[in-house]
């Protein structure tokens, strides 16, 4: 009867909070997420009540600010505020907060993207390849940081289990699960960072494949250049390669970048007006 009380309860509170305000998280300045105590407080609360009754791990740690940060510099990843909702961002939320199960983002079909930057009216055709250049270099800009809070969060996970191999005989009995739930938190928000990067990658090679064939441009080239810098940050990330510098295992990742056939011409990226 009470885990029946509870999972309806968690049910109405998230049903209320969701009807009462915007699905996807608020934006603050130069795309971050702005502070929300529904998205921030009372989403997340309702949420681990869910994840529960799912069998989920849920651990009642308090956040590290090592932690704090991955999350804030991964969000940037799971959504596309400049690609009017091409990532899905009210699912992305709910999936944030656990108040549905992990896994949504694995059904994203890769040409959202492109179907929003073909219908977006340019004064040039250049421009869409512009558009598509200045998004991968704003990725792989926030990329080395994004890599660096990732790496710091292992290196978390790393000393607390050192911790209590060494204090855990003294400590109460729910520590070890709240260590082993906390892991498990982390590697899955990882591996959401690693599939959204792979998402992205791939919705931008789709879009500049169809681009290509729609309006040939020597921009392409441009943009070409910056998806291979872009699939060495994805390789890295499907080998969990967050704490090196790329230089090792070069080969492998399971990015190919194909040839398109461009020989020659211009390489500037020519920005919108």
């Amino acid at each position: 009867m009470a885990r029946s009380l509870r999972l309806v309860t968690a049910l109405a509170m998230a049903a209320l909070l969701t009807a009462c305000s915007p699905v996807a998280r608020p934006v603050g300045d130069f795309g971050r997420a702005a502070p929300s105590w529904t998205h921030d407080t009372a989403m997340p609360v309702a949420g681990n009540v869910l994840a529960s009754m799912r069998k989920e791990p849920v651990s009642d740690f308090n956040k590290t600010d090592q932690e704090e940060e991955m999350h804030d510099r991964v969000w940037r990843f799971l959504v596309a505020a400049h690609a009017k909702d091409w990532l899905f961002d009210s699912s992305v939320e709910l999936q944030r907060t656990r108040i549905i199960p992990p896994g949504k983002d694995e059904h994203y079909r890769k040409d959202r993207y492109y179907d929003w930057l073909k219908r977006t009216e340019y004064a040039s055709s250049r421009t869409r390849y512009s558009t598509v250049g200045r998004h991968i270099a704003a990725d792989i800009d926030t990329l080395p940081t994004t890599f660096a809070a990732i790496c710091a969060v292992i290196e978390v996970d790393r000393q607390r289990a050192v911790a209590y191999a060494g204090l855990g005989g003294g400590l109460p009995a729910a520590t070890a699960g709240n260590l082993q739930a906390r892991k498990y938190e982390n590697d899955a928000f990882i591996a959401w960072f690693v599939r959204a990067l792979n998402y992205r990658y791939d919705s931008y090679d789709y879009a500049l494949d169809n681009l290509l064939v729609e309006t040939p441009h020597e921009q392409s080239l441009a943009v070409n250049n910056g998806l291979q810098v872009l699939g060495t940050f994805v390789a890295r990330a499907n080998r969990a390669d967050f704490c090196g510098d790329g230089s090792r295992h070069l080969t492998g990742g399971g990015v190919i970048i194909p040839s398109r056939y461009q020989r020659s011409g211009d390489t500037e990226v020519v920005l919108p007006k």
